[in-house]
Order: C-alpha cells, then structure tokens, then sequence
C-alpha cells in the first residue's frame, strides 16, 4: 500500500497507465480463488486446519489486499475512470471465481465422504456458460455499433438464455435418471401390497369371462398403487356385469370415466371401487382412432351417462349401447371434438 501511495504521489494525480480499473477486478477475483482453493484444503482434511493452512490464508489474504490497494491507487490516479469494457470484465472474473468455488466445493465434499450435487452444479455452469456468452455478444455489438444496443440484442440474450435453460433441463434429466439407476442397483424394489388383489381379479375375469378379456394388468404406482387392467373391448360389457356382480369383488360404484387422445389410438379409463370391500381398481379399454368406438356400460352403472356422453362430445368415441348419446358440453352443430389432438377449429377466434 506504501508503495502504490509513494507512486501516485510520484505521478502528482495522473494517470500512470491504462486499464487501472481491470487491474483491480483482476486482483479481486485471483485474491477470491486463492481463497477458496486454500478453504477447499483446509476443509478436505477433515474440517480442521492443517499446519501452516492458516498461515497460508493469511498470506493470500494479505497479498490480495495489496494487490487490490495498489489497483486502487493507481485507479485513483488515473482519475477514477473506468475504461470501456470494464464492467464485462468484472463480470467474466466472477463467473470464472464462481466456476472455481463449485469446483472446490465439490472437492471438499468428495473428501468428507458425500457425493457433490451433480444436477445443481452443470445447471449453474450453463446458466454461466450462457450468460457469458451473452455478454460477449453484447459487449460485441455495441462495440460495432458505437457503444449503442443494436435491435437484435435482445433477441440474442433471450436465444442465450433458452439455450441455458435446455441445457439445466437436460442436466437435471440426466441427474434424475442417474440417481433412479443407482437407487435401483441399491435395493431391490419391493413388490406392491396390492399385487395380491390385482393377481386374483385377473384370475377370477379369466375363469369367468374368458383367457382373452384381460390384455394386460399393472400396478399403477403413481395412482396409489392402483391395481389397473387392461380390457379386450368387445368383452367389456360382459367383464362390467361380471365384476358389479361377483361377491368378492362387489365393484358397484362407478367414481369416474374419462377419455385420452394417445395419437396413435383412444382410449377410456373406468374407476371403479367396492363401497363394502373399501377397495378400488382401474379399468381401460381401447379403440381404434379413426373409428372410436367402445361398449357402453351406461346399463350396468348409471354413473356413466353423462360421462360416456361428454366424452362423445369432446373426443368422439361413440358408445353403442348409450340410453341417449349426444353433445353435453358443444351446442349440436358445433363441427369437431375439441379435445381431440388433431382437433383444428372452424373459427380460430371462438
């Protein structure tokens, strides 16, 4: 510090060289890594400070703080302005200084015995990646332009931006499916307490409707584990009436019905429970898409009227056998199903 005073004293005030203000972002953010690299060490051997490593900091610190008095001064020197371009510098020595205090981090965690957060960190280093990179490009245009925001600056920071955000996307995918592999290498996974139930009603169908009525059968962990099958269509009124009627399955209430779009075919889902035997299963069936069409159930449960009908109206599936098929939702001569993935309105303004 004395001797940057004694060199602007020297100077009389004036400006000893250029660049005075990067110097000293330079010498902020080399003082910052040093810092962390020493901090990374100190914590890798255990979270107590080794011989020496409190000197060592020390000695960084105390170098730092003379190398940024003597930017000082010889920014105060120049005048106290800043040169052009200044601000992006800064903002590049920090991104680098962030880059470098994840690195250490990680560093420091691996040698604790935990494993560093592998979706967070590539995350911020595209974030980082891309907004340098949008500096760059800014920074680039105004130089061309005269120190003036061309009109397509925006567009480039919103472009940089989206690039960021697909790149965390992809990272946390990547983490997710990583962390579901080592969890599944870990421990075997445990089969479903509703497995039983969903062995037996498939077994009780077959015996009683036909080896052909059940196509497939699944636990559907993200519905509470719901044990969901799959129905030939031409055997599903006859696979209803049985399941309604059959005393160990007592499944006499119909909760809900709703339609899908898949693309490639259509598909109705049934939600039905025992109110006596407090339990529940899935049922779906499928159809073609260029010719819905699926049995009615609407005679063994009442709840699917109105269901089967506003599917009708807003997906097209037809469903012989309805008491009184027709729009519920869509005045009668609306052109369409609105629900429909190729769905493509008359009026685009309605």
């Amino acid at each position: 510090m004395r001797a940057a005073r004694a060199a602007r004293e020297a100077a009389g005030g004036e400006a000893p060289a250029e660049g005075a203000v990067d110097a000293e972002k330079e010498a902020k953010a080399k003082a910052a890594a040093e810092l962390r690299a020493a901090r990374a060490a100190r914590a890798a051997a255990g979270g107590e400070t080794p011989t020496g490593a409190a000197d060592a900091e020390k000695e960084a610190k105390a170098k730092a703080a003379a190398e940024l008095r003597a930017a000082r001064a010889a920014r105060e020197a120049a005048g106290g302005g800043a040169p052009a371009g200044a601000s992006d510098a800064e903002k590049e020595a920090k991104a680098k200084a962030a880059a470098e205090l994840r690195a250490a981090r990680a560093a420091r965690e691996a040698a604790g015995g935990e494993a560093p957060a592998g979706a967070a960190d590539p995350e911020r280093e595209a974030k980082l990646k891309a907004a340098a990179e949008a500096r760059a490009a800014r920074a680039a245009a105004r130089e061309a332009a005269g120190g003036e925001a061309p009109a397509g600056e925006a567009d480039a920071e919103k472009e940089a931006k989206a690039k960021a955000a697909a790149e965390a996307r992809a990272a946390r995918a990547a983490a997710r499916g990583q962390k579901a592999e080592e969890g599944a290498e870990a421990a075997p996974k445990l089969p479903s307490p509703n497995q039983p139930r969903l062995d037996r009603i498939v077994e009780l169908i077959k015996q009683h409707v036909g080896d052909d009525a059940v196509t497939e059968a699944v636990i559907n962990e993200r519905d509470r584990d719901l044990p969901t099958l799959t129905i030939l269509s031409e055997r599903w009124p006859e696979v209803a009436r049985f399941v309604k009627a059959n005393e160990e399955l007592d499944l006499i209430y119909l909760s809900n019905v709703t339609g899908v779009d898949y693309e490639t075919h259509m598909e109705t889902v049934y939600y039905i429970g025992s109110l006596s035997k407090k339990h529940f299963y899935g049922f779906k069936v499928k159809t073609d898409r260029e010719a819905a069409s699926i049995p009615s159930v609407t005679p063994v449960w009442e709840t699917a009227n109105w269901n089967e009908r506003e599917i009708f109206d807003l997906l097209g599936i037809d469903f012989p056998g309805h008491p009184d098929l027709r729009r519920i939702m869509m005045p009668d001569d609306w052109v369409g199903h609105p629900l429909r993935k190729d769905y493509e309105p008359i009026d685009p303004e309605v």
